[in-house]
């Protein structure tokens, strides 16, 4: 008789070592090159498995996208719900926001370095908004936090209101996440050795940061 219960958890442990090993590759390699063979060998799987477990190689992409940021947003989530209840205002979290994107620069750039080849892959790809339905409800919710906060600052009067929601979110986005994905993948001339790109980030933060916060 077959144990379920050592099954499920041996299936859930080689999925990890599979989605661990692409993610290895695709944020080394960029996503185009990498073969699903290559994928099996770094997991130490057989690619029958792999393909049991990912029939096809967009349906591993997409699940470890969806897998690293669903990860890394809901520890920030967990982190910045922590602040809120011990009373930060909304323009003290609006930093914490544009810090969000500093810490992953400085602690994950891989992850950024990943993202970059997954945004070239879909447009390559034309991956449907049907397929990709699952990720970006997972990266909803960064505009769902927005949102909150945002709200908050009609109340607090600690983060101007006078923009609108939508704009504001989007500027910030794209600025903060165009900024730190440069750096991460290289993207970004270095005049010398004493560059720090670090502190050009902060700078940036802080200019926002002028801009928004009351």
């Amino acid at each position: 008789m077959r144990n379920t219960e050592k099954d499920a958890v041996e299936m859930a442990e080689r999925r990890k070592m599979i989605l661990d090993a692409g993610f290895r590759l695709f944020a080394e390699k960029t996503i185009d090159p990498v073969s699903m063979n290559e994928v099996a060998k770094a997991a130490g799987v057989g690619i029958a498995t792999l393909y049991r477990y990912y029939s096809t190689k967009q349906e591993l992409v997409l699940a470890i996208s969806t897998r690293v940021w669903e990860n890394y947003i809901v520890e920030n989530s967990r982190q910045r719900a922590a602040l809120v209840s011990k009373g930060m205002n909304a323009g003290q979290e609006f930093e914490f926001y544009l810090d969000s994107f500093i810490d992953v620069y400085r602690n994950h750039a891989e992850i950024l370095r990943f993202n970059q080849f997954f945004n070239v892959y879909v447009a390559n790809e034309e991956v449907s908004p049907e397929i990709l339905k699952h990720y970006l409800a997972i990266i909803s919710r960064l505009a769902e936090q927005f949102h909150a906060m945002y709200e908050r600052a009609k109340m607090d009067h600690s983060l101007r209101t006078d923009f609108p929601e939508k704009q504001m979110f989007s500027a910030t986005l794209h600025i903060m996440l165009a900024a730190v994905t440069r750096y991460a993948v290289g993207l970004v001339y270095q005049p010398g050795p004493g560059s720090d790109s670090e502190s050009e980030l902060l700078l940036l933060r802080d200019i926002l940061l002028q801009r928004f916060v009351v």
